[in-house]
């Protein structure tokens, strides 16, 4: 079983930026596919960006060109660099592992995804 740790959220004024990291431990995390996502109060968890064993990438389009998702196998971590931040990006933001045996696999659906971290807070203020 990965165990995820998140980090790297708070307070950020509109159009400022944030990157937020997320640690796996546990197993060999070059198998793993990795995904963000994240939930707003009220709302439901929503898909924001994801990448493959190989490095692949995937966004959905109210973030593409200003968040962007990364991977360091050797520090078994993965990154999400969120640019230009708006009002609407405030929410709790999970990081999710799913073990894949394709290098290019990509997954959006949080079904896919049997391991979650705690989460981490944005909040995007004026």
């Amino acid at each position: 079983q990965v165990q995820l740790v998140e980090s790297g959220g708070g307070l950020v004024q509109i159009g400022g930026s944030l990157r937020l990291s997320c640690a796996a431990s546990g197993v060999a995390f070059s198998n793993y596919g990795m995904g963000w996502f994240r939930q707003a109060p009220g709302k439901e968890r929503e898909f924001v960006a994801a990448i493959s064993r190989s490095g692949n990438t995937y966004y959905t389009d109210s973030v593409k060109g200003r968040f962007t998702i990364s991977r360091e196998n050797a520090k078994n971590t993965v990154y999400l660099q969120m640019n230009s931040l708006k009002p609407e990006d405030t929410a709790l933001y999970y990081c999710a592992a799913r073990y894949s045996s394709s290098v290019s696999s990509i997954a959006y659906d949080p079904g896919s995804y049997p391991s979650w971290g705690q989460g981490t807070q944005v909040t995007v203020s004026s």
